[in-house]
């Protein structure tokens, strides 16, 4: 892999890509301008909404903006990842624009709309919660995996790695999120089967486990959670940071765990420690 210096001299359309799914805000956001950072060009994929239900791009054109003014080629799509037709659809621009992709970060994610007990879960939102957040980055990484391979191929001292952004529910139970916690135990084993899958072919795949991260998502349990850690759920009392998760990402980036695929990251503030 290139230094960070190197990457950014690179002419357009010679320097790495890196495509990013739900990058308009939050950990996405936070990735992409680290990836732009260290010489990345960057895809953004969104799906984002108005509170009126209307098509909304005003984050995802803000993230934009500020990879731009790196001097970075930034490309913002909006796709659902759960959707066929739109997985395609993102590829194929992805191939229009710049004809290569070096890095897949799966990051795209909801949690349930509504927190009801498990006994009480409904089928509904299974389906939504399961379909974005685990078929979706199942079935990209399956499409962006077979172009990996044909890069590989063309160009063998190009280095490829995909990153799916998991969390610490993949084990710890929440039962009034039950979807959430099973969409994230899935995440983490598509990351080990792909891994093992594409390790013949030199294609690392990583999964990042963040812990209590500050964002919106969390942004509606944020007084239950400041107690929490500041009771000691966690060794490092504080809120995990967005570029926290970016930090690791970054460091798969630059090939600095090339002979760790499969691995699994904590980015949780010691949570995943057992102690007494």
């Amino acid at each position: 892999m290139n230094t960070k210096k190197q990457n950014s001299e690179l002419p357009k359309g010679e320097r790495p890509v890196a495509i990013v799914t739900g990058a308009s805000r939050g950990i996405g956001k936070a990735i992409s301008i680290e990836l732009a950072g260290i010489g990345f060009d960057i895809v953004i994929n969104h799906y984002d909404f108005a509170t009126d239900g209307s098509p909304d791009e005003t984050a995802a054109q803000k993230t934009s903006s500020d990879i731009a003014a790196k001097g970075i080629r930034c490309l913002v799509l909006r796709a659902d990842v759960s959707n066929d037709a739109d997985r395609t659809g993102l590829i194929k621009a992805v191939k229009d624009e710049f004809g290569r992709c070096d890095m897949l970060i799966n990051n795209a994610g909801v949690a349930p709309l509504k927190r009801v007990d498990l006994l009480e879960a409904t089928e509904e939102s299974f389906d939504r919660v399961l379909g974005i957040n685990l078929k979706g980055p199942y079935f990209l990484t399956q499409l962006v995996a077979k172009w990996m391979i044909e890069q590989k191929k063309l160009y063998p001292d190009r280095s490829f790695r995909i990153v799916n952004i998991g969390s610490m529910s993949a084990y710890t139970s929440s039962p009034e999120r039950s979807e959430y916690c099973i969409s994230k135990a899935g995440v983490s084993m598509m990351a080990m089967l792909y891994a093992d899958r594409l390790a013949e072919f030199g294609i690392g795949v990583f999964e990042i486990r963040p812990g209590i991260i500050e964002t919106d998502m969390t942004s509606v349990v944020k007084e239950k959670y400041d107690k929490l850690i500041a009771d000691g759920l966690t060794p490092i009392k504080r809120w995990g940071k967005p570029d926290d998760v970016a930090k690791a990402v970054s460091a798969i980036a630059e090939g600095k765990l090339d002979f760790s695929t499969g691995q699994v990251i904590n980015v949780d503030g010691g949570f995943h420690l057992r102690r007494l």
